[in-house]
């Protein structure tokens, strides 16, 4: 079967195992796409009574994809629907004194891109019928929200629209050995919580596919796309991201030309906006070739770009950049046979201690080593910075605002993970003194 049998398939099975079909559309191709086909399946097969889908709104964007969002919403006979503007934190990889942003701030009403959208399905801060603390993530307010329909209507299947083509990290959601939760054992699924379950239906579509349903079927999609087209983009490049998030930043500077009338409004939204919309997608901000002055060495280059950043960014980079360090030689990282001899012969001295890694499903191939040398090497050949940092790699993740370390293959602290943990802990506690206050009623 192709890959559009394959989705029906899909569908038919999560439709039958599910009171309900919820699907996170973000208006772009690939959500879009899938909300088309979960309609044009519970149409057919008289079920929309248990297709319900929602919007998570970040504020600053392309009026295309507004008046894409306005459509779906006014055409999809769909009784639940959701329009979520809540105020999350959302990522900031164009300014180095805000790596944060707060779409929907109510504290920054009279600054907002454009106002807030009217209709019985918009949920804000003031309406929302869950409780939600001012700052939470993006991921986990999508996450808080699903898990409020699902105790309300009943056991549901979150569909999202991810692709496996799109990135290694998104491909390995799908092939990874470790994964244990699962509906049924099925690789595009992920149970969540007991009521709510993850689905990815077109995970194993090429962005070919994406297009060849659209115009097979007449589905609508966010114009934006016609016009990146004529700005030359080919369509492994074209994304509809928050344009501020790092994913989105090589286009940014597209907006000046393509929606002026709202660039001038997220020049004064955000800090930084300008200088992402001018550099965006250039090694000034760690993209493509990555040059520094010839009489710098990479570390002497780093040591410079840090010493030029506010002091609280400063001082999150200099513990990261630490903390890896001492990672590598106190604990080590298990690598494969080849890149441990590309490091060997680059002059990393290190030492092997030959415990089989434990995330490695193959046996005796990722050996566990660490770093006998005091310092990083200045450059090196690997061409995954993850698998051997470098100072160069540094300067990468510098220019890229990557403070946490994420592009250097760090992962959250143990106190990091304990912060998250107390949040969602205080955020559970908060929720279930009401219910029972509501019992006691």
């Amino acid at each position: 079967m192709n890959v559009l049998e394959a989705t029906e398939e899909r569908l038919s099975l999560i439709f039958s195992d599910f009171d309900n079909v919820l699907v996170a559309f973000s208006c772009g191709k690939d959500s879009g796409v899938l909300l088309s086909l979960a309609y044009k399946y519970a149409t057919e097969n008289n079920c929309l009574n248990k297709l319900a889908f929602y919007y998570e709104d970040y504020e600053a964007g392309y009026r295309y994809t507004d008046e894409y969002a306005e459509r779906t919403f006014a055409e999809l006979n769909v009784d639940r629907k959701y329009w979520l503007c809540l105020p999350i934190t959302a990522a900031c990889s164009v300014s180095m004194y805000e790596p944060h942003w707060i779409p929907w701030d109510d504290e920054k009403e009279s600054i907002w891109v454009r106002k807030m959208p009217v209709g019985d399905y918009v949920i804000n801060a003031k309406n929302c019928p869950y409780e939600f603390i001012k700052g939470t993530k993006g991921f986990d307010a999508r996450l808080q929200f699903s898990d409020w329909f699902a105790k309300k209507y009943g056991r549901t299947a979150v569909l999202v629209g991810i692709r496996a083509q799109e990135s290694l990290t998104r491909r390995a959601i799908f092939t990874s050995q470790h994964r244990k939760y699962m509906h049924k054992g099925l690789c595009y699924s992920k149970q969540l919580q007991n009521n709510t379950c993850n689905f990815y239906p077109i995970y194993d579509w090429l962005t070919e596919d994406i297009w060849v349903a659209n115009a097979k079927f007449g589905f609508d999609y966010n114009k934006i796309y016609d016009l990146y087209y004529q700005a030359g983009l080919t369509i492994d490049q074209m994304r509809v991201a928050s344009p501020f998030h790092h994913s989105g930043q090589d286009n940014l500077k597209l907006y000046r030309v393509i929606d002026p009338g709202n660039w001038g409004k997220m020049v004064g939204r955000v800090n930084g906006c300008n200088f992402g919309g001018i550099y965006g997608g250039t090694s000034a901000t760690g993209w493509r070739k990555v040059e520094k002055p010839k009489h710098f060495t990479w570390k002497q280059y780093a040591n410079f770009l840090i010493s030029t950043l506010p002091d609280v960014t400063k001082k999150k980079f200099l513990y990261h950049i630490n903390r890896l360090l001492k990672t590598w030689k106190e604990v080590g990282y298990g690598r494969n046979p080849e890149v441990i001899q590309t490091m060997k012969d680059e002059g990393l001295v290190l030492e092997n201690t030959h415990t089989i890694c434990n995330r490695c499903t193959k046996q005796k191939i990722y050996e566990v080593v660490k770093f006998k040398n005091d310092d990083f090497l200045d450059e090196t050949s690997i061409p995954m910075f993850r698998k051997c940092p470098s100072w160069k790699a540094i300067c990468v993740a510098i220019m890229k605002n990557d403070y946490t370390g994420t592009y250097l293959g760090l992962q959250r602290t143990k106190d990091q993970n304990i912060m998250r943990q107390n949040a969602l802990n205080k955020y559970q506690a908060r929720k279930r003194l009401k219910e029972l206050s509501g019992e006691k009623a």
